[in-house]
């Protein structure tokens, strides 16, 4: 399918003028980055490359999208001529998927002709906006949880189509399986599921139900065990299996006392090998609270797939230097917004991570106009994803997923606070010729 009409009616619009003006060709650059992070957060977390990376190669405008543009008044012959060739022809670089970002940070570099780098600005920005939020929430939840695996099962609390990209963002940062069956088809994502509620209140007694559904998913399943009586489920599933049950799975209650009680109990039964899930509106600081629980998974929903209070990461998508020719060789004049609180910084930007001697980071340091020098341990953060038009930067999910792992890894320890604070890592602006410039966001 198109993604080209995943966009707004501005872009086409604007598109539309410039082409009458003689300007669509000018070479320029635009660049997505946050101008801060989300209140309290200390780190964000890069995702959505992949799917972007696709939905640059998707971007055509067929036969039909042409005829809704024109009959809306949206394109003229000129624009639809355009449009009807269109291909993006330019050059992407951006922060590979995994890795951590402050504000500041030149997460995308678009550069082209404006027309051809103008129109991938809404749906850049959607997929980054949504998959970053999700995978910043789903960081600082696997960070808590430490050892013990986090299951994404937020589906229901979302759009159809946003959940199989949350489970996408959420397997980047660290869960280990989906409840989604789409993202385990599209993305490779282990999935995993047993019953809800409903399956035992179908049947005439709780036992009835276990029995069906040991029967269909051996002794290995996990019993969903309060639906009615706690302790009574616990030892009918483990009567059942011989003391073999997978594991049970509590959805209500004081989740830390209940936890305690269920493992003394089990325990009791001989069923020491009997885990034990939670689930019912877990967060990040949910899960800090069950870390002396005897827990041995979460079950992580809502929370996560709305970004846990930040659903979206403010990213913008602004034009930070232009040509006067289609030459990309030809000088480049930088140019700024200066809106209060909207303020961009002018001039194409270059970024790395300065590490301290213990390999821990100690600074976001961006470059206007020139990369800034590092030393032998510090790494630059931008790599290729288009060139000349050709995705050249797609990779393996599980590949983003280490990446992630290493990149928090790096963060100083208050990085992983879950207190709100401010960002760990300060940004170091360094002007073209390496001198520090004042943080211009504030």
């Amino acid at each position: 399918m198109t993604t080209a009409l995943l966009t707004d009616h501005y872009e086409l619009t604007m598109v539309r003028a410039a082409l009458a003006a003689g300007t669509a060709d000018r070479h320029s650059v635009f660049e997505l980055f946050p101008r801060r992070l989300p209140e309290g957060r200390r780190y964000g977390v890069v995702a959505g490359v992949g799917r972007a990376l696709e939905a640059i190669e998707r971007f055509r405008f067929d036969a039909e999208t042409i005829d809704f543009l024109r009959e809306r008044g949206v394109a003229d012959d000129a624009t639809a001529e355009w449009l009807a060739d269109y291909r993006f022809r330019g050059d992407v670089w951006g922060y590979p998927e995994g890795e951590v970002f402050f504000p500041g940070s030149p997460l995308v570099v678009v550069e082209g002709g404006f027309a051809e780098a103008v129109v991938l600005e809404t749906v850049l920005l959607s997929i980054y906006n949504h998959d970053c939020a999700i995978a910043s929430a789903a960081s600082r939840m696997t960070a808590v949880a430490g050892e013990r695996p986090c299951i994404e099962m937020g589906s229901r609390r979302t759009q159809e189509r946003a959940a199989v990209a949350a489970a996408r963002a959420a397997w980047v940062a660290g869960f280990t399986a989906t409840s989604n069956l789409e993202a385990g088809r599209r993305w490779g994502i282990p999935t995993t599921g047993t019953a809800a509620h409903s399956f035992t209140l179908l049947h005439d007694s709780e036992r009835d139900a276990f029995a069906a559904q040991l029967a269909a998913l051996g002794e290995d399943t996990t019993l969903l065990v309060d639906t009615y009586d706690v302790e009574q489920a616990i030892r009918t599933g483990v009567e059942l299996t011989s003391g073999r049950l997978g594991a049970v799975r509590l959805d209500s209650g004081d989740l830390p006392a209940v936890a305690r009680d269920v493992r003394r109990l089990l325990d009791g039964l001989g069923a020491t090998s009997t885990r034990i899930i939670v689930t019912s509106d877990l967060d990040e600081w949910n899960i800090a609270a069950l870390a002396g629980a005897p827990v041995d998974g979460y079950g992580v929903g809502t929370a996560l797939v709305t970004g846990s209070g930040h659903p979206t990461c403010g990213f913008v998508y602004k034009l930070v230097a232009r040509g006067t020719s289609p030459d990309p060789e030809g000088p480049l004049t930088p140019v700024a917004k200066r809106s209060t609180d909207k303020i961009s910084v002018g001039g194409r930007k270059f970024a790395l991570r300065r590490l301290g001697e213990q390999g821990v980071a100690e600074a976001e340091v961006i470059g206007i106009g020139a990369p800034p020098v590092g030393d032998h341990d510090d790494r630059p953060l931008l790599v290729p994803l288009v060139r000349g038009g050709e995705v050249v930067g797609a990779e393996p999910l599980s590949a983003a997923r280490e990446r992630h792992l290493r990149s928090r890894a790096e963060l100083p320890l208050d990085a992983l606070r879950m207190s709100h604070g401010e960002p760990a890592l300060e940004t170091v602006w360094l002007g073209g010729t390496g001198e520090a410039r004042r943080n211009p966001f504030g």
